[in-house]
């Protein structure tokens, strides 16, 4: 009798088997195809990006790779945007970029890899990027003086170029810079860690499936920002939809700027001193949304003490030169360009005539 039930079992093994066999083939299948299209989305993606949204700016070739440098204006000292850690790069830059140049000649870049710029293997890190720039420069024919604008990291990277090539920068405008002492400072008034590397594992992971059209698809599929006013209106025309059609080529070079962070702020902590160039710090202020609480998972008590702190991080900075000065920006967050636009293209005004004013004096 056994016997009898044990072979009578056997052939629903054997279906249960090629059931399973179907179902992992079945599902192999499906992978295989959500890849084949999400690739085809993405290359299909990319060329459309290329045909929609051309550089603005030209293309210089720095030995084999080339940088994408968006000059408008004319006049001297030439303002140099350079932008925080991220994929946006130039667009950054939109809503000050033409009024600035109203009056002097701008540039924004983009940093390697980033929207228009050839992506490079090498880490990234302050130092690389000051000689990024300072190739930059030479291959667009920029020798007169620099007027140095850097928002976030950038901070760091106009500071490390100062260290390396001071004899061009004339002025600085640091817009919400980061500190080479941030993580140990901030991490003293807070709770959580505050290094930016805690996001490396998506970001990493975002980069590695930047091929497969899933970063492209999660950034097309974002809400624009409510657009409350004429600035956030022209941001979501303008320069969003550049932005998204770029992102998944621009996050791998986001990742390595992230990978190099501790590297560039050492890098930055060696130059302590811009002697008597005129410098502005621009510190933002506005208090953290509750959203924004969340996402950084820090208390209302931990905000007040993190912007107090931050602010002071920011006047040591301004202290860097004996003509330097901080200027708080209370309603603004970290994006000052996009919140107050009015205010950077201020203090990039101040620092220019200054700098002009140093020219005709040394005369």
């Amino acid at each position: 009798m056994g016997m009898l039930n044990e072979s009578a079992s056997r052939p629903s093994i054997s279906r249960a088997k090629r059931w399973l066999k179907r179902i992992g083939l079945g599902i192999l299948v499906l992978l295989v195809l959500v890849v084949a299209v999400g690739t085809g989305y993405e290359m299909l993606g990319r060329l459309n990006a290329k045909e929609q949204y051309p550089p603005p700016g030209k293309l210089v070739d720095i030995g084999g790779r080339r940088m994408h440098i968006d000059c408008r204006g004319t006049g001297s000292p030439t303002v140099i945007f350079e932008s925080g850690l991220g994929t946006g790069g130039t667009i950054d830059w939109t809503l000050v970029h033409d009024k600035i140049a109203g009056f002097t000649r701008a540039c924004a870049y983009d940093r390697a890899g980033i929207m228009w710029s050839d992506p490079k293997s090498t880490p990234q890190d302050a130092a690389a990027v000051t000689e990024d720039l300072h190739a930059t420069l030479k291959a667009a024919g920029i020798s007169d003086p620099l007027v140095l604008v850097g928002h976030s990291i950038g901070g760091p990277y106009t500071r490390t170029y100062v260290g390396k090539y001071g004899d061009q920068v004339a002025g600085l405008v640091m817009v919400d810079p980061s500190h080479p002492d941030q993580v140990a400072r901030l991490g003293q008034v807070v709770s959580v860690n505050v290094h930016p590397g805690r996001s490396s594992r998506l970001m990493h992971a975002a980069s590695a499936l930047s091929w497969t059209g899933i970063v492209r698809f999660m950034m097309t599929g974002n809400e624009l920002p409510k657009l409350q006013t004429e600035a956030d209106t022209r941001m979501a025309a303008e320069a969003m939809p550049k932005a998204f059609a770029y992102s998944s080529k621009s996050i791998k070079a986001a990742t390595a700027e992230l990978d190099g962070f501790d590297r560039t702020m050492a890098q930055a902590r060696a130059v302590d001193s811009f002697g008597n160039r005129p410098l502005i710090v621009l510190t933002a202020m506005a208090p953290f949304k509750p959203e924004q609480l969340k996402a950084l998972d820090i208390t209302a008590q931990d905000a007040v003490r993190f912007k107090q702190t931050w602010q002071v991080l920011h006047g040591e900075q301004a202290g860097f030169s004996t003509r330097g000065r901080q200027q708080i920006v209370p309603d603004a967050t970290h994006y000052i360009q996009i919140d107050r636009p009015d205010v950077v293209i201020g203090a990039v005004r101040e620092v220019v005539d200054t700098v002009r004013a140093d020219a005709k004096g040394g005369s």
